[in-house]
């Protein structure tokens, strides 16, 4: 089954350009890499929880939107290999300049367990 990356991002508001432009970069790398689809989206109707939320998990500031983004990856193995590559300094991620605060970004791999 399928393979997943997510990430949770606190991104400026008024950076939303290079957000994109770094999104569709880094995109076209992972798919280069093996992924099967990368997709990146920019908060439009994020709720304040009672307990936690998307603001909460990335300590969100004033003037700052919420970033998520996923990477489908066939499995487990192609998503290692490509990030071993990826995030060698030499790789082609290497001192790449994020264009978010990158301490304050959540981020994990999952398995699939149901499709619908």
């Amino acid at each position: 089954m399928t393979y997943f990356d997510i990430s949770v991002a606190a991104a400026p508001s008024d950076g939303k350009d290079a957000y994109i432009a770094f999104a569709k970069k880094t995109g076209k790398i992972f798919r280069e890499h093996g992924a099967l689809q990368v997709i990146d989206t920019w908060g439009d109707d994020i709720p304040d929880g009672q307990v936690t939320d998307f603001k909460k998990a990335v300590a969100l500031k004033d003037g700052e939107t919420v970033a998520v983004g996923w990477i489908a990856w066939p499995d487990k193995a192609t998503r290692d290999a490509a990030w071993a590559i990826l995030m060698d300094p030499e790789g082609p991620m290497g001192g790449m300049d994020m264009p978010f605060d990158g301490k304050r970004m959540i981020f994990g791999a999952f398995d699939t367990i149901a499709e619908s």
